[in-house]
């Protein structure tokens, strides 16, 4: 089962539209994917509709430190070869991030909670959404993955917060995982890029400071274009790679850029497309030698 977690020290930046296109994507290729919208403003629960809401959410999963299969609702996408599962955020009275604080469990109750059987047993991968900044929760999320993702705007106040404040965000993490847990490696992605010359410099610098990340994060090739498909996709509540599969012009369009990036994070899927499905078995499931 691979576990990832979208991060960021700072909001707006598009963690929940990247969260939510690539679960789609994945669960088209024929994975079974559990979204966890670990945001407590919830946005991810609210970017797809819902087939079954679960009597349960976010706040039972920390609190309880396990992840039942009444803490999951089904989203209601037609046609998938695969499963798109959520734990959504439910606004709850307690804060989470000051709940887990007092615990001496924080960083690790997530990763715990993600062994439950129902999640063993049912997905093949574990997508998080989680809220811009710092808090125990997110440290609970990121603490809780294989590896990170991290959506970087290429303007210069989002590129000099990347820089600053994911090397804070590490520096954290870091000394935390020496208490029973492990930090994976970090992926950035430049997310909205905008056909200017500015643009295009912001984003060959973010890419240039690597050396001063100490190699704790790699850009990834794949950039997602400012495009107005995504935000279309969004207000339709459809994957961006469904709504916008073919266009002409220099832009990409959103079903070849999602498949680079599903193909870059996860190597073994190259060369698997959405829908694909050879004598009922998934090529993605086989490709990833899951289950």
């Amino acid at each position: 089962m691979i576990k990832i977690a979208i991060v960021s020290t700072k909001g707006g930046v598009g963690k929940t539209t990247l969260a939510a296109n690539l679960g789609a994507l994945l669960a088209d290729m024929g994975l079974r994917v559990l979204l966890i919208d670990a945001d407590e403003k919830p946005s991810l629960s609210k970017y797809f509709p819902l087939r079954r809401r679960a009597e349960n959410g976010l706040t039972h999963v920390i609190t309880k430190g396990v992840v039942s299969f009444d803490a999951i609702s089904e989203i209601d996408l037609p046609a998938l070869p695969g499963t798109l599962d959520i734990v959504v955020s439910d606004s709850p009275e307690i804060n989470l991030s000051d709940w887990l604080y007092s615990r001496i469990d924080r960083a690790v109750r997530l990763k715990m909670a993600l062994r439950s059987p129902d999640v063993v047993d049912h997905y093949d991968c574990v997508i998080m959404d989680s809220h811009g900044g710092a808090g125990a929760l997110e440290d609970a999320v990121a603490l809780a993955a294989d590896f990170l993702i991290s959506p970087v705007r290429p303007d210069v106040l989002s590129g000099s917060e990347f820089m600053d404040g994911t090397l804070r965000m590490l520096e954290r993490l870091e000394s935390s995982s020496a208490i029973g847990t492990s930090l994976g490696p970090m992926r950035a992605v430049i997310n909205c890029l905008r056909r200017s010359n500015n643009s295009r410099m912001v984003a060959d610098t973010i890419r240039q400071n690597f050396i001063r990340m100490q190699g704790r994060v790699t850009v990834l090739d794949t950039v997602i274009p400012d495009a107005n498909a995504y935000q279309v996709a969004a207000t339709e509540q459809t994957p961006v790679h469904r709504h916008d599969r073919h266009r002409s012009g220099a832009t990409p369009c959103a079903y070849d850029v999602m498949h680079q990036f599903a193909w870059e994070l996860i190597p073994s899927l190259r060369g698997v497309y959405a829908g694909q499905v050879q004598g009922g078995r998934s090529v993605a499931r086989e490709a990833t030698h899951v289950g």
